[in-house]
């Protein structure tokens, strides 16, 4: 007896988005499909493993990732080792190189776009060269990597200095954390410099007034320096000189100035916004291109009634994650799909030593400060947002309707 060919949800990128994507997508289909109407979830990416990216700003970051092989396994989702290379919407395929370099052709029913972000690297002299970044793993490894190495160096205060380019989220997680950390490798006896420099008139352009004076008094407590209103002219590897002609000498730039979503955005015939990401409906599908649906940092999705709309953050990741693989699956299975909600908004900042501000709402007002927020922070970094295990876990949290609990 011949068997139906199976037909396919395809996820591609395995980070957050990605992984809770598959995992919502083979739920459904574990609660919905008919034996005589299979469908495959698969999910590709060049590694079945999950960065801990929100992560990479602490210490010891090449221990920041988590095997996805038995959760897939356990699950049902069929992994594909690989990166993709093109998309095409008119033939509803993809095409992919593997780790040797062959090359494959992937044919799919419903699409989940999760391929995330990268770091934006402009055009600036040097900041290829010379500069650091916590963006994925390996970038962290080898800032940490450089930062042990500054001990074979002379003792100088330019080899005790790191220079943030960048006073947004990640540039204010990584500077505050400098401190503390460049201590543990120079000495407690060292005398430490960290200078954020921020081309914006404002620490935390982006984050608002809300949580500013926290972040201010943490700032000065851990006696972190602020270059306000000065843009990078170019990094070399003795500093860094501004475009108002200063110049600032440190063996250490960390570049950390905005993130542009990936690449394959760029192939879907669609809407995006500046950063790249693509505008999506209410139950996350593309207008333009009816079998795709677009999930975490590709993605730029109304989170309510209200006009506030997704970022890039695995807060809104996971959850869009939830939703784009079980509309897919719905609509394969011509269901109805569920529009994505999400009109709770926090914000949890870590400040190194001096704690952690934590704020609700799309004003970000503050709701906790100090040695109170830092646990929390510490609870979302090491255990909330990590993988669940097994096929009975993974399908009760990839539920929609699991809200991201704090």
């Amino acid at each position: 007896m011949q068997h139906p060919t199976p037909q396919r949800i395809l996820v591609i990128g395995a980070g957050f988005a990605g992984m809770w994507s598959a995992l919502a997508a083979a739920r459904r289909i574990a609660l919905e499909a008919s034996p005589n109407r299979p469908v495959e979830v698969a999910l590709i990416a060049p590694q079945p493993v999950l960065t801990i990216r929100p992560r990479l700003y602490e210490a010891a970051p090449a221990g920041m990732a988590v095997s996805l092989r038995d959760l897939f396994d356990a699950t049902g989702v069929r992994f594909i080792p690989g990166s993709v290379r093109a998309i095409r919407t008119d033939t509803d395929e993809v095409d992919l190189i593997d780790g040797n370099g062959h090359s494959s052709t992937v044919h799919y029913d419903r699409l989940v776009l999760a391929a995330g972000s990268s770091l934006f690297r402009p055009d600036i002299p040097g900041l290829r060269e010379h500069a650091f970044s916590v963006d994925e793993g390996n970038d962290a490894a080898d800032l940490e990597t450089h930062l042990h190495a500054l001990t074979n160096e002379p003792s100088s205060m330019a080899r005790n200095t790191v220079i943030v380019a960048g006073g947004g989220f990640t540039g204010l997680e990584i500077a505050t954390e400098l401190p503390t950390r460049l201590r543990v490798i120079l000495g407690e006896s060292a005398t430490i410099r960290v200078i954020i420099v921020e081309r914006a008139d404002t620490i935390g352009p982006d984050l608002g007034p809300g949580p500013r004076p926290e972040i201010l008094q943490a700032l000065a407590d851990l006696g972190i320096e602020c270059h306000l209103g000065s843009a990078v002219a170019s990094i070399d590897a003795g500093g860094l000189t501004t475009v108002n002609g200063e110049r600032i000498e440190g063996a250490t730039v960390i570049w950390t100035a905005g993130v542009r979503a990936s690449e394959l955005t760029q192939q879907i015939p669609a809407e995006r916004d500046a950063s790249g990401r693509l505008r999506v409906d209410h139950d996350l599908r593309i207008p333009t291109a009816r079998k795709v649906f677009v999930a975490g940092d590709a993605a730029v999705a109304p989170t309510d009634n209200q006009g506030n709309h997704t970022l890039m953050s695995c807060q809104h990741a996971i959850p869009s994650g939830k939703s784009a693989g079980d509309n897919a699956a719905a609509d394969l299975l011509a269901l109805a799909t569920t529009p994505y909600s999400q009109p709770d908004y926090v914000t949890c900042l870590d400040l190194g030593g001096y704690g952690a501000v934590v704020t609700k709402g799309w004003d970000r007002k503050i709701w906790l400060t100090g040695a109170e927020a830092k646990q929390m922070k510490v609870m979302i970094n090491s255990k909330l947002i990590y993988p669940p295990v097994g096929r009975e876990a993974a399908f009760a949290a990839a539920n929609p309707a699991q809200a991201l609990a704090l």
